[in-house]
């Protein structure tokens, strides 16, 4: 049974380390939420490890500089792992080929860069589709767009036997007040067309491989017993912890807000009601961080 809790120093202390997830939950994809942000530092002040987990598509680099940008602290967090370093390992080590089909926008561009954990890297082009021999989905091109538009090029994707590398797993996330389709959407689409499509974030092992070693290489060796997931994505956040073997927080403020009917905290039936649809049971649930 999920337990409805008030802020996250009521559970805390169970937990060394915290597997936190970004948008919707520490911030909207426009600012921070503060509320989070203050819970993170009061955490990290009793010897807590932040680990931010998160289906960006970018290199962790890229979301430093966006987390500073949102008015994220640095002293919030300890370390981030984004499914884009994931994929794009796999990317490196020849998973879709040397020729890809990039579908994304020039933002996403940061995907190519080189990763230092791979030491014998292939050489990746990028091609028009006919010369492919996989696809790398960052996302799509316009991100209110239906993803249908798509089902012309993956028709013919589909009959050249490509496998679609997914480097962000969301199926959508709220910008603000507005939402946007993510490349996860994309690879769902692909998948049911009877194409091929690889995925790398939450909730697939690889994402949670590397947010381990992320602990590791922070001196940190925490077992699943000590780890908290936080997120908001029932599909993503929640059931990946529960495949891990962790504990979850589900934050219920955000991208079912509507269906659990939360304002400061979900309604309690709504919240159940929810979870039976999902058939998923975190262990704790919040209405936001705090």
């Amino acid at each position: 049974m999920t337990r409805l809790i008030q802020s996250l120093s009521e559970i805390s202390r169970q937990y060394d380390a915290l597997f936190v997830d970004l948008w919707g939950c520490v911030h909207d994809g426009v600012k921070a939420i503060p509320s989070a942000v203050t819970a993170l530092q009061t955490y990290r002040k009793t010897g807590g490890t932040v680990v931010l987990v998160t289906n960006s598509p970018q290199p962790r680099t890229n979301v430093e500089k966006q987390l500073e940008k949102f008015g994220v602290p640095t002293d919030a967090w300890d370390t981030i792992t984004t499914s884009g370093d994931s994929a794009r390992a796999a990317m490196f080590e020849g998973a879709v080929g040397q020729k890809v089909w990039f579908i994304g926008q020039p933002h996403d561009q940061g995907f190519f860069t080189p990763l230092k954990v791979v030491t014998d890297p292939v050489d990746i082009t990028q091609v028009p589709l006919d010369q492919a021999e996989g696809i790398i989905c960052c996302g799509p091109e316009d991100p209110h767009a239906d993803p249908a538009v798509y089902r012309p090029q993956f028709l013919l994707a589909k009959q050249m036997g490509l496998k679609l590398l997914c480097a962000n797993p969301d199926i959508v996330v709220d910008r603000g007040e507005s939402r946007e389709w993510c490349a996860g959407a994309l690879a769902k689409l692909y998948t049911e067309m009877g194409g091929e499509s690889l995925y790398f974030g939450k909730p697939h092992p690889p994402i949670y491989d590397l947010a381990r070693r992320r602990l590791a290489e922070l001196g940190r060796e925490v077992g699943n017993a000590r780890i908290l997931a936080i997120g908001d994505g029932i599909h993503t956040d929640i059931s990946g912890a529960m495949g891990e073997d962790i504990d979850s927080l589900f934050i219920t403020g955000g991208l079912a807000a509507a269906e659990t009917k939360t304002t400061d905290q979900p309604e309690p039936d709504a919240l159940q009601a929810y979870l039976d649809r999902a058939e998923t049971a975190p262990t704790f649930a919040i209405g936001f961080l705090r």
